[in-house]
């Protein structure tokens, strides 16, 4: 493999790595070529680099095309391809803090608990190193900020994806978080902690209450989606469908569903309603054969629906046991206004 840097690289500008793949060096994976062809990179780095997307492949048969993202660490190269790789200016190794208000719910020496907006990330990850909650939570916290989780995201015991909205509990000091992660870990099994979740999902269940206990793993192909697989990772979520929607044609089209969580697996409510046949509403990662079926609402329902531009989940219940004075305490959002007009424009086309 021939390489070289198309721009020059310094410490902190942004570098383009280009390399093509030698007769020699034909399907073999990813990874491991570039590992042996650009030192300067490590894995993980490299690894990251792949998932966010930032090398791309112009493949020997057509050279004329634009060059395709590659996101898959094992996919293998063929002699004659040109790879690209994007890689950053570099970032400090530990994360800054940033002046990122916060809705705070509950505050003492030991946790804090807020109620995070759609579109927050949790913590720094490739594409996402600055406007983190993590950010946001070292500039709130000052040094007692808990180093356990690991200096990307210190304090945090749980994540809710970047566009789901609710409750979120921090650990300011180690004592905190060790208690915290015990009671994740536990998830209420003999422990106090609950975690409450709205969800807004296509189609109503033929019952009002059920259980998914189906385990979760990487999906097989689309390495960004988790699936329902044999062997993975145990997962089980409790529902309740409190709310049915008409469509326009008067029949049931959508209806509100409370979850509980027993785990806590990466996308579990998503890939579990839409596992059951019952996507998010908005949800364009597990529920994207879904997406005609908004025809089929009343007008304010697709407005509003279009107007949310994210799937519909929110954490609305939080339970736990306070880590020093072993107290349970238990906190409740309501759902916020994009939800709620959803809701509402939901009811009207009945």
């Amino acid at each position: 493999m021939q390489g070289s840097i198309l721009e020059n690289p310094s410490d902190n500008k942004a570098r383009l790595l280009e390399v093509t793949v030698a007769g020699d060096e034909g399907a073999v994976r990813l990874d491991r070529v570039l590992a042996l062809r650009a030192p300067e990179l490590s894995r993980s780095r490299l690894k990251a680099l792949i998932l966010a997307g930032q090398v791309r492949l112009r493949s020997a048969d057509a050279s004329a095309a634009e060059p395709t993202p590659l996101r898959d660490p094992a996919y293998h190269v063929e002699a004659g391809d040109t790879i690209t790789i994007d890689v950053p200016p570099a970032v400090a190794a530990l994360p800054a803090g940033e002046a990122i208000a916060l809705d705070i719910v509950f505050e003492d020496d030991d946790i804090i608990v807020i109620d995070k907006p759609k579109g927050l990330v949790v913590h720094p990850a490739a594409g996402h190193e600055t406007g983190t909650l993590v950010n946001a939570l070292i500039a709130h916290c000052g040094s007692s900020l808990s180093g356990i989780g690991g200096v990307k995201r210190p304090g945090i015991v749980h994540r809710l994806d970047k566009d789901t909205t609710g409750l979120m509990v921090a650990a300011k000091n180690d004592r905190a978080h060790k208690s915290l992660s015990e009671q994740f870990a536990d998830h209420g099994r003999t422990g106090a902690l609950r975690r409450g979740y709205m969800a807004f999902v296509w189609g109503v269940p033929n019952r009002l209450s059920g259980t998914v206990d189906a385990p979760i793993d990487r999906h097989p192909f689309a390495r960004e989606k988790m699936a329902v697989r044999d062997g993975g990772r145990q997962a089980i979520t409790h529902w309740d469908v409190e709310d049915t929607f008409l469509g326009r044609d008067g029949k049931p089209i959508a209806a509100l569903i409370a979850c509980q969580l027993e785990t806590g697996r990466t996308h579990q409510i998503r890939v579990h309603l839409a596992h059951i046949g019952h996507p998010l509403l908005g949800d364009g990662v597990y529920g994207p054969h879904f997406k005609t079926k908004a025809n089929a609402l009343g007008l304010p329902a697709q407005a509003a629906l279009t107007a949310l531009g994210r799937q519909a989940l929110h954490a609305y219940l939080l339970v736990l046991e306070h880590p020093s004075s072993g107290e349970i305490l238990q906190w409740n959002s309501e759902l916020p206004a994009d939800l709620s007009l959803l809701r509402t424009a939901l009811k009207a086309t009945e």
